[in-house]
């Protein structure tokens, strides 16, 4: 199936993005948001069936998608993208024109990646804000996620602040296109600092008259 994004990074390097194929995808995704580590997903006693059920029910909405995240050409994450003014939050926060809802989910490891959910996080907003029509992502995490919280701050986003959901009490958080971009520039500069500091140790161990 043809990706519809690609974004490199700089330390794990490939990630994009696919429509995800509600039934093909079904029985991985399966995996996926019933395990434990995915609780917050409200998923964990869905069978296949209703996997591919709820999934072929956001394909066919008008204001909802589902993509399946590929790092290094295999699934890896799971993204959803939505209208804030039809789905998840209506009446529940103000809307603004531009306004993209977000949702995202990163496949179980048994040895993790340091940084990976960072870089599937920054690959999702990078992709939200490919279009130019998007002004804002706006998210709403279970206000017991705070490793979500976390990233998300370290993303961009700020908090504008609680809200009651039928299925959940949420965080409402907001990031503007700037707001991303100055994130993004800032870890770019941090690792920039963190690779000339590690070349900077290894020259001083480094053995006199060793090659460097």
């Amino acid at each position: 199936m043809t990706t519809v994004f690609t974004r490199v990074d700089d330390r794990l390097g490939e990630f994009a993005l696919r429509p995800l194929d509600p039934d093909a995808d079904a029985a991985l995704l399966h995996g996926w948001v019933t395990h434990p580590k995915a609780a917050f997903w409200l998923m964990q006693d869905a069978d296949v069936a209703q996997v591919s059920e709820e999934y072929r029910r956001i394909a066919e909405h008008p204001h909802h998608d589902a993509y399946l995240g590929l790092w290094r050409g295999s699934p890896a994450f799971l993204a959803e993208r939505y209208d804030p003014a039809h789905v998840e939050l209506v009446g529940l926060y103000d809307h603004q024109p531009g306004d993209v809802g977000m949702h995202f989910l990163c496949a179980p490891v048994d040895v993790p990646v340091h940084g990976f959910t960072r870089a599937v996080l920054g690959t999702v907003m990078a992709w939200l804000f490919a279009d130019p029509t998007t002004r804002r992502v706006v998210v709403e995490p279970d206000v017991r996620n705070t490793a979500v919280h976390a990233l998300n701050a370290a993303v961009g986003f700020t908090v504008v602040g609680p809200i009651a959901k039928p299925e959940k009490d949420a965080l409402l958080s907001v990031c503007t296109r700037a707001q991303f971009q100055a994130a993004a520039d800032g870890a770019a500069a941090d690792g920039a600092a963190t690779d000339r500091a590690a070349t900077g140790r290894a020259a001083a161990t480094r053995t006199e008259g060793a090659p460097a």
